[in-house]
């Protein structure tokens, strides 16, 4: 990689930190834990009940009952809301990590 490119790539992620911080930061202006505590739990108990219906679909099962489609749909189903929560909560880390929120 040419010095041109590092150059660039570094004032890229400059920029990109600049932008990110003046658009978020004024609407999320500081966190704390206590402020990330209910998502946590939020994403927690999504994962329970997406475990827990597995579970019970599992247990319901015999050699020779394969999981009904609407068994399969509500785990589905589960599964997005509880990889939606998991992305989102990658999103604020990602953001404190970043420095375009200030945690107190």
């Amino acid at each position: 990689m040419t010095t041109y490119n590092r150059r660039l790539l570094v004032a890229l992620d400059a920029k990109i930190k600049e932008i990110n911080r003046s658009i978020i930061h004024p609407i999320l202006p500081e966190l704390r834990l206590s402020d990330l505590t209910p998502i946590l739990e939020m994403v927690a108990r999504a994962r329970a009940e997406y475990l827990k219906t597995l579970f019970e679909i599992g247990r319901a099962a015999t050699n020779d009952r394969a999981p009904s489609p609407e068994d399969i749909q509500r785990l589905a189903d589960l599964r997005q809301v509880y990889q939606e929560l998991v992305t989102a909560t990658q999103a604020i880390e990602t953001a404190i990590e970043r420095e375009y929120l200030d945690v107190e």
